[in-house]
């Protein structure tokens, strides 16, 4: 679905990239202390070693953008726009795309649906992050059941694009690689279906970026949106990288200086902006340099590491948490498209018997192993896997039910470039155990969490 990689799988000796955090140690409530096993990559990935090693050494000569004539506003204009290429380099952009720093795939969502023509009507399937569901709140809006096999998500698509009257400028909102399941969209398939209606597509490749090749040309997709935390560079940027008349043709997102070429005063007493037609032009206010450079100090660390390298090993690490919860009968893992369907490093899964933030938090509290629970901001998918309604309890984070009692949330464990091998056996090793044993502690609900109680 993305740049070929088959030919790269070979995994001798690959090794997790180094991360910060690698070696912190918690406090687990059972005594004594354990490394910490960060297996929530989906929420947020930790900052690779080289990204903060990176930042560390540009820190010093950190300067404003564009507007100084000194040598560090210089030296950081520089670092600025290299880090722009660098990211449209790593993204394969066409010539004439824009790359567009934002403050995450949240805003390059928002920001994609504030440049939206008149009448465009949007296409999106109920199985998106919120991120990608709810921006386009000033535009037609059909959404798309769930589907589930990537035939009859292209096949819905089809449909839906087929019957729509009049037939002005529409979008299609897809996701790379599901935050809930982790499974892999049929991306460049979605595309060629757009495009032959006459449609646009946007790539929510906020969990796909990390985990596998994105080539905006070879999907053939128009725009690509991702934040730098999820990308091992949790400084505050995102990216939106795509087809430029949209965005040129728009008003700015923002307005203010940085956006604007030329101010004048008018005779009636008003101003006349000239605004900038380039990336600068949905850019305005100073922008954030460190966080823009940590991503495209990221982007280089993946592809000199050997993306595709990475990406088998990640397959090896995501089969042997999918054969460790399959030895556990009382787990069911959440899929859309079934067992074999290829997916990134993202697993989310219920226990019977069990409230779902409660076993989160035992595997915390116990083990020193951080993962999600809850709805993953994707609240209509997790509900239709889950089989429930919108009446059902279950708000994202935040257990309605008691521990031990069922609540409608699900369990997500989330990894990549930088999770040692001993993390993955930590964790089946615990699922195992809770699930045979029990917990070791007693907890209890406090401000819509589940804690350990030490009363």
């Amino acid at each position: 679905m993305s740049a070929p990689i088959d030919a790269l799988t070979q995994t001798t000796d690959v090794q997790p990239l180094p991360v910060l955090g690698r070696d912190v140690t918690v406090p687990l409530v059972t005594g004594g202390e354990v490394t910490y096993a960060a297996l929530d990559y989906a929420a947020s990935a930790p900052a690779l070693q080289r990204v903060w090693d990176d930042v560390a050494a540009y820190a010093p000569y950190y300067g404003s953008v564009h507007r100084g004539a000194g040598y560090l506003s210089q030296l950081s204009t520089d670092l600025f726009e290299n880090s722009r290429r660098a990211v449209a380099e790593f993204l394969g952009c066409r010539e004439d795309d824009q790359v567009v720093f934002t403050r995450s795939t949240t805003d390059s969502l928002n920001l994609l649906a504030a440049v939206l023509p008149a009448g465009c009507e949007v296409f999106v399937f109920e199985t998106e992050h919120h991120a990608s569901l709810l921006p386009w709140r000033d535009a037609r809006v059909s959404y798309l059941n769930a589907p589930r096999t990537p035939g009859e998500a292209v096949a819905t698509l089809e449909r839906a694009l087929a019957a729509r009257d009049p037939k002005g400028p529409a979008l299609v909102c897809v996701t790379g690689a599901s935050n809930v399941t982790g499974e892999l969209w049929p991306v460049r398939e979605l595309a060629d279906v757009a495009h032959a209606h006459g449609a646009r597509v946007v790539l929510d490749a906020a969990q796909l970026a990390p985990h596998h090749p994105v080539d905006i040309a070879e999907l053939d997709v128009d725009w690509v949106a991702f934040s730098g935390h999820k990308l091992y560079a949790p400084f505050g940027s995102g990216v939106l990288a795509g087809r430029a008349d949209w965005l040129r043709d728009s008003e700015p997102y923002l307005a203010g200086g940085g956006a604007s070429r030329k101010v004048a005063r008018r005779a009636d007493g008003g101003v006349d902006v000239e605004w900038h037609t380039t990336a600068a032009r949905h850019e305005a206010g100073s922008p954030n340099v460190i966080g823009v450079y940590a991503i495209a100090s990221a982007c280089k660390a993946l592809t000199e590491a050997g993306f595709g390298r990475l990406v088998a090993r990640e397959r090896e690490l995501v089969a042997r948490v999918r054969e460790g919860l399959a030895e556990v009968p009382e787990v069911r893992v959440l899929s859309l498209f079934g067992d074999d369907a290829p997916r990134v490093g993202v697993i989310s899964f219920v226990v019977d018997g069990w409230n779902s933030s409660h076993f989160a938090a035992a595997l915390s509290a116990e083990y020193g192993i951080g993962v999600r629970d809850g709805l993953f901001c994707a609240h209509p998918l997790v509900r239709t896997l889950l089989g429930g309604d919108a009446g059902d309890p279950g708000e994202c984070g935040a257990p309605d039910a008691a521990p031990g009692e069922r609540s409608l949330n699900a369990i997500r464990v989330s990894f990549g470039a930088g999770t040692p091998d001993e993390h993955i056996e930590r964790f089946t090793g615990a699922v195992r155990e809770l699930v045979r044993d029990g917990a070791r502690w007693n907890y209890r609900t406090e401000d819509g969490r589940c804690v350990p109680d030490r009363g």
